[in-house]
């Protein structure tokens, strides 16, 4: 995995959804070529352009705007392409690129959905390193070079559940964190994985805000099989392109059984425990929060039903509402970890 500090992006190198659509020929295509540029926070307008025209806008039009900043990324020089015809893919219409990059829920950067592309102009991912901590054989403070350079990348394409029922179908760039976890050694001690976000209040203007009501950093936690099921995903690219920093650069977990907030962004700890760990809306709200937070339509939300969904984009003409799937459609590869298990109280 080759490592490098562009200088700048231009808006030819953003991939148009309308090329990735074809992802096998665009992958294809791509290997080899060097990427003179990364995403920066804020994506230029002429790249969302190319997205596709009279999607919803999902951020007011001041906030996407071209943006001097750079942030540094690894250079995709290859990666192996989502096969149709195993687990790690769904037929289901991909949410437009520009609403991936431009609808998060990153307290860090604000509680609204536009506040992540607006705030993160300032975050810095220059240099990058992981802390691996606990109950492992091969503790230590690891780059994301070091992180990155045994393995080799994959596209999935997976559905992302919300909490607040919308969803979205989105293709990930990354690598099976079980691999990962391998590594290190985990001893017979590890039961869990708590994984903790950046703290940097100077980028991140969520965390200094005096409304905020996070124990920050922000953290997050699984238990060892689900961590070690070939499902769980440690996410560094998203389209075919770097994650922008309102998706988590420079590296995320991406869970697909899971409500969103289990899937942690911007990953800085790795930690073993013999316990379960404390997690962020768990210690705020546990009657609302639980550890597993699994999707079942059966186990309603205090504020929200879960048995619908809202896909996105939403459009006048139609509201995108769907059934929700148990375990977000991952069942079959997800549900045995829980047998015996009452989901609706351990939620």
């Amino acid at each position: 995995m080759l490592i490098k500090v562009p200088s700048d992006i231009r808006p030819s190198e953003i991939t148009p959804e309308s090329v990735y659509l074809n992802r096998r020929d665009f992958i294809t295509s791509s290997l080899g070529i060097a990427l003179s540029g990364v995403v920066s926070g804020l994506v230029p307008q002429s790249a969302l352009a190319a997205a596709g025209d009279g999607l919803r806008a999902t951020a007011p039009s001041d906030l996407i705007r071209t943006a001097p900043a750079v942030w540094w990324g690894p250079k995709f020089e290859s990666i192996r392409p989502v096969d149709i015809n195993g687990d790690f893919y769904t037929s289901e219409s991909l949410t437009p690129y520009r609403d991936v990059i431009s609808y998060n829920n990153f307290y860090e950067f604000g509680t609204d959905k536009g506040d992540p592309i607006a705030n993160s102009g300032e975050f810095k991912a220059d240099p990058w390193s992981v802390a691996i901590e606990g109950e492992v054989e091969k503790p230590g403070v690891y780059t994301l070079e070091d992180i990155l350079k045994p393995h080799d990348l994959e596209e999935r394409i997976y559905r992302l559940r919300c909490v607040e029922r919308w969803s979205m179908v989105i293709p990930w760039v990354g690598f099976p964190l079980g691999d990962l976890i391998k590594r290190f050694q985990p001893t017979s001690k590890a039961k869990y994985v708590e994984f903790s976000t950046l703290q940097d209040a100077q980028s991140m203007p969520g965390q200094r805000s005096r409304f905020t009501t996070i124990e920050w950093p922000y953290r997050e936690g699984l238990r060892m099989d689900e961590a070690m099921n070939p499902l769980t995903l440690l996410a560094v690219g998203v389209y075919g392109n770097y994650l922008p920093p309102q998706n988590g650069a420079p590296i995320r977990l991406v869970v697909p059984w899971k409500y969103g907030f289990k899937s942690i962004k911007s990953i800085v700890k790795i930690r073993f425990t013999e316990n379960e760990p404390a997690t962020s809306w768990n210690m705020l709200a546990p009657q609302e929060y639980g550890f597993y937070a699994n999707v079942n339509p059966g186990a309603h939300h205090p504020r929200w039903r879960q048995d619908m969904e809202t896909r996105l984009p939403q459009t006048l003409l139609s509201s995108s509402r769907i059934p929700t799937l148990l375990f977000n459609g991952y069942a079959e590869q997800v549900a045995s970890m829980y047998s015996g298990m009452d989901l609706s109280k351990l939620y």
